[in-house]
């Protein structure tokens, strides 16, 4: 295409190198995550330095928070994050666990709207935090919403790594999670994004009801079992993403 603009793809390229579970990167690492030569990647990462995107220790890469300002744009747009947020404090203050909303963005969620409690996990999430998809509830959720050519697409191409000795990574057998996943209506996920964390997540649907985003209320297993996570904060999490539906649903403009 004439108005492809490389450099600019090239440069989107190595912000996107970068990750929760990768959050430094050295300068081979980029170069591999990129497919460009060491010297290209250099040049990338010391122009997004200069810019204020990027710092370094003169070994190790990392994002600073001022790359939060591309997609803020985009993120304070919407409507779902507003009207998500009185609902998961409200959600929060009833089962006293944190809960989240995220959309799909490529293979990984991103969170549109956090209330946290204490803290549990080794990662620290807030607006933008992206993880991959496959192994946490709300992507889960979103996946098994997808079309089935789209889902076909991401089982193809998907980074299905082990990230504890939990995680799914078998595409055939994640498949078989996402279906069980469809026909009950909500995920449960058990330490296969970090060791000691359990989630639960809801889908939440636009008026066409396709999956849009989706909700979840996290916990330590050390505190809240499987059955206390179906039992206790499944009902309350669907009656939430119902409500985030249904204001979702009046703030959509009516169809001639």
């Amino acid at each position: 295409m004439a108005e492809h603009v490389q450099s600019l793809a090239r440069g989107l390229a190595v912000i996107r190198a970068f990750s929760a579970t990768a959050p430094e990167l050295t300068l081979s690492d980029v170069a591999r995550a990129t497919g460009l030569t060491r010297a290209a990647a250099r040049r990338f990462l010391l122009t997004l330095v200069d810019l204020g995107y990027v710092r370094s220790d003169g070994r190790l890469f990392s994002l600073t928070p001022r790359v939060l300002e591309l997609g803020y744009a985009y993120l304070s747009s919407l409507s779902l994050p507003e009207v998500a947020a009185p609902h998961l404090e409200r959600l929060v203050a009833e089962v006293r666990e944190s809960a989240s909303v995220a959309v799909l963005d490529g293979e990984d969620i991103v969170y549109v709207a956090r209330v946290a409690t204490a803290r549990i996990m080794r990662v620290s999430i807030s607006i933008g935090t992206r993880f991959p998809a496959y192994c946490t509830s709300m992507g889960r959720v979103i996946l098994a919403g997808l079309p089935p050519a789209d889902l076909d697409h991401y089982l193809a191409h998907a980074d299905l790594r082990r990230l504890t000795t939990h995680t799914i990574t078998d595409p055939g057998e994640l498949r078989e999670e996402l279906d069980r996943i469809r026909e009950q209506g909500w995920a449960m996920v058990d330490q296969e994004l970090e060791e000691g964390i359990r989630s639960i997540a809801a889908p939440i649907r636009d008026r066409t009801g396709a999956v849009v985003a989706a909700a979840n209320v996290s916990s330590h297993a050390s505190r809240t079992t499987l059955q206390q996570a179906e039992d206790v904060l499944l009902p309350a999490l669907l009656a939430t993403a119902a409500k985030i539906e249904a204001d979702l649903a009046s703030l959509a403009p009516s169809r001639p």
